[in-house]
C-alpha cells in the first residue's frame, strides 16, 4: 500500500525541518522496509496522527495487533525505546519486537482513537494523573536520557533569542526563566519522565484501562512532567471567564493528589507554557501562541 503521510505530521514537519530534511521524503519506502522486514499485514495508517511520527496499523505474522511507528532522529526515538523497555509495560505501552532498527518501533496496539480526553474533564485528569504517577520510576544505571536542565537550557536560548524580537513577551519570558533557575538550583530526586505528557498521550487498552504512549523521555523531578497536564484543554480554560481561577485551582488539585509541591509545579508550568507560545509564535501559530501564553500569565 502507499504510506502517504498524513498532513498533521506533513504540517509539523515543515515547523521543524524547513531546512529541507530528506526524512519525510524517504518515508514511504522507509515503511515498506519495515513492513517486509517484520512480515506485517498493513490495515492502515492512522489519521489525523501524530506531529512527529508516521503510525501505522498493523497485524504480525501470528495475527497480534499492533502499531508500526517510524519517527526522524530529532524525535529520538532509540530514547523512546529504552524507556518504554525500563518500564516494561507498566503505565505505558508495550515494545513488541527486539530489532532496534533506527527510528523504527512496533509497539502494542492500544484503542487508537480513545484517549482520556474523550472523559469528562475531571475524570479525565484524574485518570491521567493515575497512569503519569505509574511512570514516575528510579531512571537505570548510566541512562542515555536527556536530564530537564539540559533540555530546559536548550529551550532557555531559543525563548531568549524569541523574546529580544518581540518585546511584548519580554516580561512573560523573564519570569520563566527565573522561575527555571531557581527550581533548577535544589531540585528533588530524579526520575524518569515522559517528558511530553498529556491526556491525548493516554490511550484505552486491553492489559490496563489506560497507558500512555509518546514519551519523549527526560530525567528530572516530577513536577516537570506534571507542568505540561496543568494546561491540558487550554483553549477551553481561556474560554472560560474563571480560566484563571481554574488554573490555580488545577494546579493545586494536582499537586495534591500526586504529592508534588505546588509552587514548584506551578513554577514548571509556567516555564513550559512561555516555552511553548514563544515556540508556536516563532512558526507561525499566532493563535496557539495567544492563548499558551495567556495561560502562562495567570500563573
Amino acid at each position: 500500500m502507499a504510506f502517504e503521510p498524513p498532513r498533521r505530521l506533513v504540517k509539523a514537519f515543515g515547523e521543524t525541518a524547513p531546512d529541507g530534511d530528506d526524512w519525510l521524503e524517504k518515508l514511504p519506502e522507509a515503511a515498506e522496509r519495515a513492513v517486509a522486514l517484520r512480515e506485517l499485514a498493513v490495515e492502515r495508517v492512522q489519521v489525523p496522527g501524530g506531529r512527529s511520527s508516521l503510525v501505522v496499523l498493523v497485524r504480525t505474522a501470528g495475527g497480534t495487533l499492533a502499531v508500526l511507528k517510524l519517527a526522524p532522529r530529532r524525535a529520538r526515538p532509540q530514547s523512546e525505546r529504552a524507556a518504554l523497555a525500563h518500564w516494561g509495560g507498566l503505565g505505558a505501552v508495550q515494545v513488541l519486537d527486539e530489532d532496534a532498527t533506527e527510528g523504527v518501533l512496533l509497539l502494542e496496539r492500544l484503542h487508537p482513537d480513545v484517549s482520556v480526553r474523550s472523559l469528562p474533564e475531571a475524570k479525565a485528569l484524574l485518570e491521567a494523573a493515575g497512569t503519569l504517577r505509574r511512570l514516575w520510576v528510579q531512571p537505570p544505571a548510566g541512562h542515555p536520557f536527556e536530564t530537564v536542565a539540559q533540555r530546559t537550557g536548550r529551550q532557555a536560548d531559543a525563548m531568549r533569542a524569541g523574546a529580544g524580537a518581540d518585546p511584548v513577551v519580554a516580561p512573560l519570558v523573564e519570569a520563566a526563566l527565573a522561575a527555571r533557575e531557581e527550581l533548577l538550583a535544589a531540585p528533588p530526586e530524579p526520575r524518569l519522565l515522559h517528558g511530553t505528557f498529556r491526556q491525548s498521550k493516554v490511550l484505552a487498552g486491553e492489559r490496563m484501562p489506560w497507558l500512555a504512549v509518546g514519551p519523549d523521555p527526560v530525567v528530572g523531578e516530577t513536577a516537570f512532567d506534571l507542568a505540561r497536564l496543568v494546561r491540558d484543554r487550554v483553549e477551553d480554560l481561556v474560554a472560560q471567564p474563571s480560566g484563571a481561577s481554574t488554573t490555580r485551582r488545577r494546579v493545586k488539585r494536582l499537586a495534591e493528589s500526586l504529592e508534588v509541591d505546588q509552587e514548584r509545579l506551578r513554577g514548571w508550568a509556567l516555564f513550559r507554557a512561555v516555552e511553548s507560545g514563544v515556540r508556536a509564535r516563532r512558526v507561525g501559530r499566532e493563535q496557539d501562541a495567544e492563548l499558551l501564553l495567556e495561560f502562562a500569565s495567570w500563573l
